[in-house]
């Protein structure tokens, strides 16, 4: 065995792209190292270099390559043509099965011969999302200008380089160099080893792998935060994102001018956020301080004086920018901006913003109307709805697009508005429409439906489904943001109502019906989706699926849970046995002289286990018809396991096909009663096991 390094060191990588690389690069390796049985790969990432290290066979073994030609019976020019692709001879070749065979010995080769050989091809071929050409022109392109290539084979350098015919590759060849971090330690070192390697980096002020990165960061951080009682507000997306921008971190802790403290809390996180890469801070309390926090990529004779000095003073011209859209803002009403929003295509087909902020009135009063709202949270709802969009036309949106719908709540509460509304404003791209925050209040519901469902209507009115390959306007999120608010707020909601007014409400000619069915099967499947999620066996989902009602998600979600929890306990599997077997002999029969409907005649019965069925049935469909009307599914489901004991005994007892005519038939409507008692809670013939 043998262990082969390969680190590509070239000039910054963007943050994002580093890690999709090096785990392409790895699996590219894997794939055309396959003759050299490539194990324990060792992919690496960060801001000036991708590679890996991973363990391979120090050799190819011998082996016979077989290549099949034309027909024996084949024109003799093909049969030259072959050769000649081949560099063969005839009396190369055997016959087998009527065709000419090529059979070539293949000798053993050195792992360092095939990796000269292959690792180029895969440096040639790497494809990034975005890449460049540099220096004399050549062809070859990266990410970034590609500075040096480290290819070890067990401390010898496997030699290649990148030239290629009349391309020189910018004559880059592979070495054993590496350099640390390019302030801090420039000097150029060798490298033997994976492990060399990374221990060579980390002696020069570069920390290699990105999970040693981020463990660093994380307690260098805790260390730099603890005399101020001090914690970042946990911003997972900006760790990962830092992590990638420097080689060695150093936290530094800057402070904010008091007066900007009265800016909302959003204001200055995103500001922070997605211009310098900032963290804000809190207290250990809770409450936000006036710090933050910013990793520099290098140690500083002054212990990071004038380099956080420099970071306040930037800071402060950002959030001087901030304040003054959020003091110009506030001049105007959110109500008197409505106008503007006549000028902002929403989509051509669909109109301007100012059109669906009509829409949405009317959705949402609707809305309200089917979830049985007050009549104030109905006009709370409708005066949401009527400001929602209004903030997209203040400067602080235009500034920062992350902060819509928050900075509507601002302004709404400036504005006197009552604080549903201001909540509800607020609310509506949040993440609680995926289940992650309560919804805070029943106004805000109805508006985020609204908002919602006038999407997904709006989009399927006019063509534009979600396909496999892409969803442009995120339309299967927006159908899960909905599932989860009715679910988790327990809300009893007729999708093809909605479905029906948020139609009549498009401005575009559709067939409302075929809409409605299209988009009562993409919820569907969404809900399909969703119960997978949550690890819900197909079966089950299948089973409910077929039977309950697709515009009830509440009443799905849990028919759903009581049948999981039935069929995996008490008499509930052997329930699911003997249903499953009265489905598959009525499905038989049927097909022979069927359906086998109607009354069971008891004057038909033979045997008591036939009288037993026919009694416990008459006693559990009404139980079971009010209790699902009440929506008690697991008593429902406890009343059907009532069933097992005498099922079983009617199939131990008698034999459905009888001679008699008169009975088999009597006895097939018996299972065909069985199927239709049990039908009102799910389609057990569909769970497995």
């Amino acid at each position: 065995m043998a262990e082969f390094l390969l680190a590509l060191e070239s000039e910054e990588i963007p943050a994002a792209m580093q890690q999709p690389a090096a785990e392409a690069l790895a699996q590219a390796l894997e794939q055309h190292l396959s003759a050299l049985k490539p194990f324990d790969l060792k992919p690496f990432w960060g801001p000036r270099r991708i590679g890996l290290a991973v363990t391979i066979d120090a050799t190819v073994p011998a082996s016979t390559q077989s290549e099949r030609g034309p027909r024996v019976t084949a024109p003799e020019q093909a049969l030259m043509g072959f050769l000649r692709k081949h560099d063969a001879k005839k009396s190369d070749l055997q016959e087998e099965k009527g065709f000419w065979v090529l059979n070539r010995e293949i000798a053993e080769r050195s792992a360092a011969s095939f990796l000269q050989d292959i690792v180029p091809e895969i440096l040639w071929n790497f494809t990034w999302p975005k890449s460049m050409r540099w220096g004399n022109g050549s062809a070859f392109t990266w990410v970034r200008p590609l500075r040096r290539i480290i290819a070890v084979l067990d401390g010898d350098i496997v030699p290649f380089t990148l030239a290629r015919g009349d391309d020189d590759g910018h004559e880059l060849t592979s070495g054993n160099l590496s350099q640390g971090h390019r302030f801090l330690a420039p000097k150029l070192f060798a490298v033997s080893s994976y492990e060399g390697y990374r221990e060579g980096l980390r002696e020069r002020k570069v920390i290699l792998e990105a999970d040693a990165r981020r463990e660093a960061i994380r307690k260098d951080i805790d260390v730099a935060l603890a005399s101020q009682n001090l914690r970042i507000v946990e911003d997972e997306g900006l760790l990962n994102e830092v992590v990638g921008l420097s080689e060695w971190p150093v936290p530094m802790l800057g402070k904010i001018d008091a007066r900007f403290m009265e800016l909302p809390n959003e204001v200055r996180q995103v500001s922070m956020r997605t211009h310098q890469r900032y963290f804000a801070t809190r207290y250990d309390g809770g409450s936000i301080a006036p710090y933050f926090l910013f990793l520099a990529n290098q140690e500083f004779p002054d212990g990071g004086a004038a380099t956080t000095a420099g970071n306040e003073r930037v800071l402060r011209a950002r959030f001087a920018d901030a304040w003054h859209f959020w003091e110009l803002d506030r001049k105007v009403t959110l109500e008197s901006r409505l106008g503007a929003l006549d000028n902002v295509t929403f989509h051509k087909k669909l109109g301007s913003v100012g059109d669906r902020v009509k829409r949405l009135v009317k959705l949402s009063g609707f809305i309200a109307q089917e979830l049985g709202l007050t009549d104030a949270e109905k006009r709370n709802a409708e005066r949401a709805a009527l400001l929602a969009k209004a903030d997209l036309t203040t400067g602080m949106v235009g500034e920062f697009p992350e902060l819509q719908g928050i900075m509507g709540g601002y302004y709404a509460e400036h504005d006197g508005e009552p604080s549903d509304v201001a909540a509800a404003i607020r609310s509506q791209y949040l993440s609680c429409a995926n289940g992650e925050e309560d919804i805070p209040s029943n106004a805000a519901i109805a508006l985020t439906l609204a908002d919602r469902f006038d999407i997904l209507v709006g989009f399927f009115a006019i063509g534009e489904m979600p396909t496999g390959s892409g969803d442009p306007f995120a339309l299967r999120r927006a159908a899960l943001g909905i599932i989860r608010i009715i679910d988790e707020a327990e809300l009893t909601l007729v999708l093809e109502d909605v479905f029906a007014r948020a139609l009549a409400l498009q401005p575009v000619n559709a067939d409302h019906s075929a809409v409605s069915q299209k988009l009562s099967k993409f919820m569907a499947d969404r809900v399909r989706v969703q119960l997978r999620n949550d690890n819900v066996a197909q079966d089950i989902i299948a089973a409910v699926m077929s039977k309950a009602k697709d515009n009830d998600i509440r009443d799905l979600k849990k028919r759903v849970e009581a049948l999981r929890i039935i069929s995996a306990n008490g008499d509930g599997p052997r329930l699911v046995a003997a249903s499953k077997r009265a489905a598959n002999i009525l499905h038989i029969e049927n097909q022979k002289d069927g359906p086998h409907t109607g009354e069971p005649d008891e004057g038909f019965f033979v045997d008591l286990s036939e009288q037993a069925l026919f009694k416990a049935l008459e006693t559990a469909n009404p139980e079971i018809a009010q209790l699902m009307k009440r929506e008690e599914f697991i008593p429902a489901m406890e009343v059907a396991a009532t069933l097992r004991a005498p099922l079983d005994q009617f199939f131990e007892a008698v034999k459905v096909n009888d001679p008699d005519p008169a009975r088999r038939i009597n006895r097939l409507r018996l299972l065909n009663r069985v199927n239709e008692v049990l039908s009102q809670i799910a389609d057990f013939s569909q769970i497995q096991g």
